[in-house]
């Protein structure tokens, strides 16, 4: 579960995220929807604990975020930087022994497959895959690493129709296994296919809050302008 209440940023004279609350449940994915410089991405980095907040509190799985306590919560980024000389079960088995885990080939492989990469890539060097191939690298890390909290910062930019979709399955699995998923995007049909709930964020803060259940591109996209235009 990721809890944000009141979390506050501030860059000299200028607030780039302004007093954020929300919450994503286990087995739910919540999409902040914004424009570029609405704060997305400084929201991520807090989350992450990369940044350090002004104000406010962030708790991932019950435990608080900030300087020196980084969240167990797996981050796939815009392009996903793996060490490309490793093949996908040796990338699993370096950031499982990081998080103190050991785990065998076997659910190492088991995990990749899960994530919808092919046993065939398996052995190849991650530096010689497309994007989608290291975001499914990148999500099987989320179930080797025990996480239960996996944050994506534009996950569909660039990729092709078969890899959005791909991925959409891979989502729709993590969040049937419980994890709690929190996705920044601009991308407003991407957001209609896969969030269970829209937060619309405008210059730092939430305009809006939205059951996206249900609700197709176009209905999303007339309440975003609705309430960030």
């Amino acid at each position: 579960m990721i809890e944000v209440r009141g979390l506050t940023k501030r860059y000299g004279a200028r607030t780039a995220v302004d007093a954020l609350s929300f919450t994503v449940g286990p087995g739910e994915l919540y999409a902040l929807l914004g424009g570029n410089g609405a704060g997305k991405t400084t929201t991520l980095n807090l989350i992450l604990g990369l940044l350090a907040a002004d104000g406010g509190e962030v708790r991932v799985d019950g435990v608080a975020v900030g300087p020196g306590a980084r969240p167990c919560a797996v981050y796939v980024p815009e392009v996903v930087a793996l060490y490309p000389d490793l093949d996908p079960l040796e990338t699993l088995a370096l950031f499982a022994s990081v998080a103190g885990r050991t785990v065998s080939e076997a659910d190492r492989a088991g995990a990749l497959t899960r994530a919808g990469l092919a046993a065939e890539h398996h052995h190849r060097r991650v530096g010689t895959f497309s994007k989608g191939m290291r975001q499914k690298v990148a999500l099987a890390l989320a179930e080797v690493q025990g996480a239960r909290s996996v944050v994506l910062d534009e996950p569909t930019s660039g990729l092709d129709p078969l890899a959005s979709a791909q991925l959409a399955e891979r989502l729709a699995a993590a969040k049937a296994g419980g994890a709690a998923i929190l996705m920044s995007t601009h991308d407003v049909l991407h957001a209609a296919n896969l969030a269970d709930r829209v937060g619309i964020l405008q210059a730092g803060r939430l305009v809006a809050e939205l059951d996206a259940t249900g609700m197709d591109a176009a209905a999303l996209l007339a309440a975003y302008q609705a309430h960030a235009g």
